[in-house]
């Protein structure tokens, strides 16, 4: 093996510092959504989706819902509503651009977390959206993912986060307010919207 280097430029390089995947990790990659993948999802009320545009440009939002937001529609179609956001768009246009899109489905005080990736629309086609009339708002469009790999991360990293861990909670105090750190951020002089009225507009716009 040859010595590491600070820069590591080909896949062969990289390949030098690790052993090669063990035949399970190999294996456990679908190409469609077997009954555990569709019971995780079932299950999950957030997922992180990663996107890229054409220009280079690469986004994860978080998006969440009640337990089963996201439907399985059949073992390799997914459809996730829109809700209400910020109306950057940064995801659904880097889906138009390239139509590429990776899912990160959780579940609370669950270790291990599932993987989908896959090709997806943006859809408003009413027959899709009204089949999400029960959130509280009809999602204006929907993503609709073609899947093409699926398969469930093993712990490691929530272990080692202790993300669903009681005592690693920290109290919303440790950071300023959304709005004192916006305002910073923008360099508005005006007055910091405090924390409690940000989530009851929250609330009311969710």
């Amino acid at each position: 093996m040859s010595p590491p280097h600070e820069g590591i430029d080909s896949v062969a390089a990289l390949r030098e510092l690790y052993p090669p995947p063990k035949g399970r990790a190999v294996k456990k990659q679908l190409d469609h959504l077997d009954t555990h993948c569709r019971r995780f999802i079932a299950l999950s009320p957030f997922v992180v989706i990663a996107s890229g545009g054409e220009a280079g440009g690469f986004d994860a939002s978080p998006r969440g819902g009640e337990p089963g937001f996201v439907e399985v529609i059949d073992d390799r179609t997914l459809w996730l509503p829109d809700s209400p956001g910020n109306n950057r768009l940064d995801t659904l246009e880097n889906l138009i651009e390239t139509g590429q899109i990776g899912l990160l489905f959780l579940i609370p005080g669950v270790d291990e977390t599932l993987r989908v990736n896959g090709q997806a629309t943006v859809s408003a086609d009413p027959e899709k959206t009204v089949r999400f009339a029960k959130e509280k708002r009809t999602p204006r469009v929907v993503i609709e993912v073609a899947v093409e790999e699926a398969y469930l991360h093993c712990a490691k990293a929530l272990m080692r986060s202790r993300l669903w861990d009681p005592a690693s909670m920290r109290d919303r105090s440790v950071l300023p307010t959304m709005g004192r750190m916006l305002n910073d951020q923008i360099g508005s002089d005006g007055p910091a919207e405090s924390q409690e009225a940000m989530v009851a507009r929250y609330q009311a716009d969710l």
